[in-house]
């Protein structure tokens, strides 16, 4: 039976970002999908920002072919600052320099994205042997509630915990689905995982979200499964087996705003929502949009 490690709460995050974004092409052939605005902020700030409200210090993004800009963004650009400093744009010059000042930001390259599990075994080096925490690169959450809930949780208890979501039967095919034995309150205790089941073999329908806090024995595991679901490395493969074997995996059912990017609806549906919530261009993007949506009645 393996035992998981407990060194205190995690303060490294690794983004998997080395995917090719096929379904938002051409907008993804030179900018990857990340770094599409969100109004005025790219994707992937929102996720920096999530994980640096939590206490992360140390982000690593695995990145692929034509994604360098993604690490750019998180750079000091001097040229920039002085430019709006001497013009005295103190706002936007804030707002220029607080990508480079929410964490430690590294990288490094995956040369062929083979699933999940793939993506996270490249972080092994750099993680240095304490647990970590995995945020996909597509998806965010509107507090750090979730991902500290889910810190303190695997700091004491040593193993995986995986964030949940209730979803619709028909949407479980899209997710991976955990059976549950016990809760208290929001964290339950897992017993079993399934990658994408048919709605009719799905333990449940709480699916596992785009974030993770794992024990740094998720490598050794990752080493030891084959290709899964898609013939790909699945990182929900990895987990069952240590489940398996007897590691402690808990999740956090998560019920507040989850912002999913990673199909044009999703994508669109956030700029909307978030638009909509903006003090300086709220009122006045609500009020077209209730005369646009008039219109198209």
């Amino acid at each position: 039976m393996p035992q998981t490690t407990t060194s205190g709460r995690a303060v490294k995050a690794v983004i998997p970002a080395a995917g090719l974004a096929t379904r938002f092409l051409p907008a993804t052939k030179a900018v990857p999908k990340e770094l599409l605005p969100v109004v005025d902020r790219p994707v992937l700030q929102y996720i920096v920002e999530e994980a640096a409200a939590a206490g992360i210090t140390d982000v690593l993004l695995v990145t692929g072919r034509g994604k360098t800009a993604m690490v750019d963004h998180f750079d000091r650009r001097p040229d920039l600052e002085q430019r709006l400093a001497e013009k005295g744009d103190d706002e936007r010059l804030a707002a220029v320099k607080r990508p480079s000042e929410l964490a430690a930001i590294h990288s490094i390259r995956q040369g062929e994205a083979l699933g999940l599990g793939h993506a996270v075994s490249f972080a092994e080096s750099h993680v240095g042997g304490g647990a970590f925490a995995v945020l996909l690169g597509d998806e965010f959450m509107d507090d750090a509630t979730l991902l500290n809930e889910m810190l303190d949780l695997q700091a004491r208890t040593g193993g995986i915990v995986i964030a949940l979501l209730e979803v619709g039967k028909d949407e479980v095919s899209r997710y991976g689905i955990c059976s549950v034995s016990r809760a208290e309150g929001n964290a339950v205790e897992i017993t079993g995982m399934v990658e994408k089941p048919s709605p009719e073999d799905a333990p449940s329908n709480l699916a596992i979200i785009g974030r993770y806090i794992l024990p740094f024995e998720i490598f050794d595991a990752l080493r030891r499964i084959g290709p899964g679901s898609g013939g790909e490395i699945q990182l929900t493969d990895a987990m069952a087996l240590m489940l398996k074997e007897g590691a402690p995996v808990h999740g956090i059912v998560y019920g507040g705003v989850r912002y999913d990017t990673g199909m044009p609806l999703g994508y669109l549906q956030t700029v909307v929502e978030l638009a909509c919530q903006r003090a300086d261009i709220g009122p006045a993007f609500r009020q077209w949009l209730v005369e646009f949506v008039g219109k198209e009645l």
